[in-house]
């Protein structure tokens, strides 16, 4: 017997596949400093654990509506709707088990076989993986390096629709390289969408996960809402990644269709996970801006010892919790041409446990600087400094 030739498709998070080489390594006795995955090491708030704990006291254990219970839909358009500027009603917020889902929802509500999807490269990974196992083609865009980061190469996206593009996905606050769209970019981006008459997945994980500034969704354009769908989650705001809640704004044609698609694939949201929901939007906010304030001091700490290693070059980002150095110079001076050999020498030289720009998508004709992934979420402050200087003096030697 044979498996589904599709399945020769289907990608993975890579990131996970690093966390196994980290934990292999952990399990033969050595440290190991974890910057490999965007997971958060703060617990969530005692009120959203207790309105969890208290649904499923309540009995709320069986299934409910598939789009989701209506009390956290409405608390869901009310608090994303003011937060981004527009009117969200209720009948466009469809839930589901983390932000994941919806991008493979959108992709089999919007795309048909042998269409193109643009997307982030680099960029998580898991939008390359399911547009090709569904039958799609994967269109990749760069991002050009900058003294403030990373911009969008809008002329290689301009040059890139064909009539066969379909959509585009868009991942302001990004990960992994964390940059953020100035307005002029992400006006040229909707711009594109409404000439081209695309579908736009508008990947807002990170939102609210900022330290400086506001965040604007590319929604409150004129003319976006229409032919957009949010992918928003408790995850990373919440320091819920484990409870899998978040959801999909969209229009109401489009959130129909992704109501019947959650009715074919898992009936519904965990439904005492729901209300741990509702708590986490109507409750306190001081957990979330606590944590913001340890990610913030985390954020400084890690781009300050990352500046100081010879070769390693990064612009401080305003959001997300990801650092994303070049590391050309230092791997030139260390004798390194492969920047996965670079990586497995720094695990088990110094126990610093990263991802490269390999993990994010396939590398582009012409990319020639090396690049790192540093997530700095599930890592306290004192190993920050102590695996990064552990680091550095390695790559300094």
């Amino acid at each position: 017997m044979e498996l589904a030739q599709r399945l020769d498709r289907l990608g993975t998070e890579t990131a996970f596949a690093v966390a196994q080489a980290a934990a292999a390594w952990t399990a033969q006795g050595n440290r190991v400093y974890p910057f490999h995955l965007g997971d958060i090491n703060i617990p969530t708030a005692p009120h959203i654990i207790d309105a969890m704990n208290r649904a499923i006291t309540d009995g709320r254990t069986g299934y409910c509506p598939g789009p989701g219970i209506p009390p956290l839909r409405e608390a869901l358009a009310d608090d994303i709707g003011a937060r981004r500027g527009t009117s969200v009603k209720p009948e466009n917020v469809v839930v589901m088990t983390g932000g994941k889902p919806v991008i493979t929802k959108f992709l089999q509500a919007v795309m048909n076989p042998g269409q193109e999807v643009l997307y982030p490269n680099p960029g998580f990974p898991i939008y390359e993986s399911q547009i090709e196992y569904l039958g799609g083609t994967a269109v990749p865009y760069r991002y050009l390096p900058t003294d403030a980061g990373f911009a969008i190469d809008i002329e290689q996206i301009r040059s890139s629709i064909t009539p066969n593009t379909v959509a585009i996905i868009y991942n302001d606050l990004q990960n992994p390289i964390s940059a953020e769209s100035t307005e002029a970019e992400r006006e040229a981006i909707a711009q594109l969408a409404i000439e081209h008459d695309l579908w736009v997945l508008s990947d807002e994980a990170y939102f609210e996960t900022r330290y400086e500034g506001e965040s604007t969704s590319i929604t409150s354009i004129p003319g976006m809402a229409e032919r957009t769908v949010i992918l928003y989650t408790f995850s990373k705001k919440f320091a819920m990644t484990g409870s899998r809640l978040g959801c999909a704004v969209a229009p109401t044609e489009v959130a129909q269709v992704l109501s019947t698609l959650n009715t074919n694939d898992e009936s519904c949201t965990t439904h005492y996970v729901q209300w741990a929901g509702i708590a986490a939007l109507q409750g306190t906010q001081e957990p979330v801006a606590h944590m913001l304030d340890t990610l913030r001091e985390r954020r400084d700490a890690a781009c300050e010892i990352v500046n100081t290693i010879s070769g390693f070059r990064v612009a401080i980002p305003q959001s997300t919790f990801y650092l994303f150095p070049d590391v050309t110079e230092a791997m030139q001076r260390k004798g390194y041409t492969e920047v996965g050999a670079f990586a497995a020498d720094a695990l088990h030289e110094t126990g610093v446990s990263f991802c490269t720009r390999e993990h994010f998508g396939r590398s582009q004709p012409g990319e020639d600087r090396r690049y790192i992934r540093l997530a700095y979420s599930g890592i306290d402050l004192t190993d920050i400094r102590e695996g990064l200087g552990t680091l550095r003096d390695w790559v300094n030697a």
